[in-house]
């Protein structure tokens, strides 16, 4: 509003950049950054008349492919519509998933000490069929199809099913490798089998290999580029935290919120956060 006044009256209006929060583990239950849950929000930061960009703060250790895939197709199928440009900035962590999301961008900023990469895909588990054997359980399972019961955590390993899971790994990891080729593959400066092996690394060696474009943070690098009266409109707040935002929740529904709190803290766990 103050903005259309302004122009109105004739009086300068300072650059507008919307910043679209994308922070947490993707695809992880209630709590998880999802398509569903973001493409409201997405839709607003690309809707503001004037925008000249729109900015992603990414704070992520990875998760679901393919929320990440629809997340980041979303941002760009908008960018290209819109003709903004997309500028990420990484604050812990783009890992993964959140490495992925931040490939969504058009340059990519992050801290020194931020965490990047993670180009990979990884499936964990437990064995227990050791377990039940000396507890004397006898597991029983019928199944209607060879592969129904793959990779039962209670039954021997078997290697056809390893090599089976190996395989959908392969062709998820080459979606990942595809889309970094996609959107940085003039920027990279190593080899493949380094960049792509599922390492991570601080922002400042990221910046080395080509990961990302520069260092520095969102205020700073909005104010150098457009101004020190640039006009930051954040579109998604921060999520509440604690046990105060499941007041009212009945007790399955707080019992998922906990659980969903404890697998993204494990995940962001995973790089020392």
């Amino acid at each position: 509003m103050i903005r259309r006044f302004r122009k109105l009256a004739g009086l300068s209006v300072p650059p507008l950049v919307s910043v679209l929060r994308l922070s947490g583990a993707i695809g992880m239950g209630r709590r998880g950054l999802s398509l569903e849950g973001l493409a409201d929000d997405i839709d607003r930061a690309f809707a503001l008349g004037g925008l000249a960009a729109v900015a992603l703060s990414i704070n992520s250790p990875g998760g679901s492919p393919v929320q990440s895939a629809l997340i980041g197709r979303r941002i760009r199928a908008l960018a290209v519509e819109k003709n903004v440009p997309v500028l990420g900035f990484v604050e812990d962590v783009a890992a993964s998933g959140g490495y992925w999301l931040a490939c969504a961008a058009d340059e990519i900023t992050a801290d020194a000490c931020s965490i990047v990469g993670s180009i990979g895909v990884v499936s964990a588990g437990f064995g227990f069929h050791g377990l039940i054997d000396r507890l004397g359980v006898d597991r029983r399972v019928h199944t209607s199809g060879a592969a129904k019961a793959m990779l039962d955590p209670f039954r021997p390993e078997r290697e056809e099913d390893v090599a089976h899971l190996k395989s959908i790994q392969a062709e998820m990891h080459g979606s990942f490798k595809a889309w970094v080729r996609d959107r940085r593959a003039s920027r990279l400066k190593e080899g493949e089998d380094e960049l792509f092996s599922g390492a991570f690394w601080t922002g400042a060696t990221a910046l080395e290999l080509g990961l990302v474009d520069r260092l520095g943070d969102m205020r700073a690098t909005l104010r150098d580029r457009f101004g020190d009266k640039v006009d930051i409109r954040l579109i998604n707040p921060p999520r509440g935290a604690g046990l105060g935002r499941f007041i009212g929740l009945d007790a399955r529904t707080l019992a998922d919120g906990v659980a969903d709190a404890a697998s993204e803290r494990a995940a962001f766990a995973r790089f020392g956060l």
